[in-house]
């Protein structure tokens, strides 16, 4: 542990950078771990094919093997209830591919592109509808409207992330399964920010399919994985056809060293989760507080209760989120989804939780991880403080502090320097 807080003398910014850019947007993508790094390196040089029968194939598949169930002991749920895909997109249309047939399809209206358009893919071609529910200012599922949209019986599948890509807020997916499963529907989850990030034990959340994807956790990218659980007796319908790969359920020659890499990564995280938990709340805490009390017109959106530890969405009224971060090359952060990065429209998160079009579009996303370290975080405060007064000046915004009661904030008390 280095003396700041990161971990193995290395920051992510030493990892991706050369130049020294300040990497916060681990919800984007984290750094590959270095337990994932070295469990890959053997079999990106040797091979093998986890379906052969000769020495290389064996070990390939002894390997891969060991990954189901090293990620499966971080979902506490059982290795054969594992399917291995390209990434949580993919993962994410086998779900509702496979719940297709059985109904509309209720999702909520801050989902990842990935659910979104999928539910209305699918749903459409087998002539059913998806219905969106809404979610209040703190980014929390209207649980009262979703009893409502299941209340017609034609319900099929109801999907909601576990916590949102944009703002961190976490879903209270136990009340959602409770309501979901009186009604007759599977649930699905995109627990892709949420795995290896907050503990999450499939023995005990009744959820019937989960999505998640490696590159989110310290795996590498262009691997990832659907948990089907094997109660809810879902019919075997494989999106991808051609072979009788995992167990049928996905055809594909096996990412052996995507998929070992993965399951590194999953131990890593079991083993360490707690503690970076702790350590980056306190960072992203130091961050937000410090932004709100030094940027006049400035809020953090989103559940303060219930968030992912490391991720912060923070508004700043009067600079828009592509100038800034033009204005602040030496801090990789986002606007929003990195799959939504350089979209002519504004959030749909951020617009479903009330906020203005001008307000959404003056949004950065900094997401902290493990390898975040306290001078990061403080350099990162100093460059955006300093960009959003070189952006308000260069467009002439007039910036007066709002009224507490007027910021589209959440309910909780106000971030500020004394209050956190």
């Amino acid at each position: 542990m280095e003396a700041d807080g990161g971990r193995d003398g290395q920051s992510a910014a030493s990892v991706n950078s050369p130049d020294r850019v300040i990497y916060l947007d681990y919800n984007a993508s984290a750094p590959l771990r270095p337990e994932a790094l070295d469990a890959m390196l053997p079999h990106l040089r040797n091979g093998g094919n986890a379906a052969s029968f000769h020495a290389y194939g064996r070990a390939a598949s002894e390997a891969v093997g060991l990954a189901r169930q090293q990620l499966a002991a971080l979902l506490a749920c059982s290795p054969s209830e594992v399917v291995f895909t390209s990434g949580a997109t993919e993962a994410n249309n086998l779900a509702l591919h496979l719940a297709a047939a059985r109904g509309d399809f209720i999702i909520s209206s801050v989902e990842h592109p990935a659910v979104l358009e999928a539910a209305a893919t699918y749903a459409g071609a087998m002539g059913n509808k998806r219905v969106s529910v809404g979610v209040n200012r703190d980014g929390a599922i209207d649980l009262e409207a979703l009893r409502e949209a299941l209340a017609d019986g034609r319900v099929g599948l109801v999907s909601a992330m576990a916590a949102n890509n944009e703002t961190g807020v976490l879903t209270d997916l136990a009340a959602i399964v409770e309501v979901a499963h009186q009604a007759g529907a599977l649930v699905h989850t995109d627990a892709t920010q949420a795995v290896g990030r907050i503990p999450i034990n499939l023995a005990d959340l009744d959820v019937d399919m989960l999505s998640l994807s490696a590159h989110k956790f310290g795996g590498p990218q262009g691997v990832g994985a659907l948990f089907i659980r094997r109660a809810a007796q879902i019919p075997q319908k494989p999106l991808l056809v051609g072979g009788g790969h995992e167990h049928g359920w996905r055809a594909g020659t096996t990412n052996v060293a995507g998929v070992v890499g993965m399951g590194a990564a999953a131990a890593a995280c079991a083993e360490q989760m707690d503690g970076e938990f702790v350590r980056t709340a306190a960072l992203r805490d130091t961050l937000e507080s410090s932004l709100v009390d030094k940027v006049a017109d400035c809020w953090v959106n989103g559940s303060r209760a219930r968030r992912l530890s490391g991720t912060a969405s923070v508004t700043f009224v009067g600079a828009p989120a592509d100038a800034l971060m033009a204005s602040m090359p030496r801090l990789a952060v986002s606007d929003g989804s990195a799959c939504h990065m350089g979209a002519p429209e504004p959030s749909h998160v951020l617009i479903a939780m009330g906020l203005s079009r001008d307000d959404a579009e003056s949004t950065i996303r900094f997401s902290l991880g493990y390898a975040t370290t306290r001078r990061e975080v403080q350099l990162a405060i100093e460059v955006t403080v300093a960009a959003v007064d070189r952006v308000r000046a260069m467009l002439g915004t007039r910036t007066t502090l709002r009224q507490q009661a007027a910021r589209p904030r959440s309910t909780g008390d106000p971030v500020s320097a004394e209050g956190r």
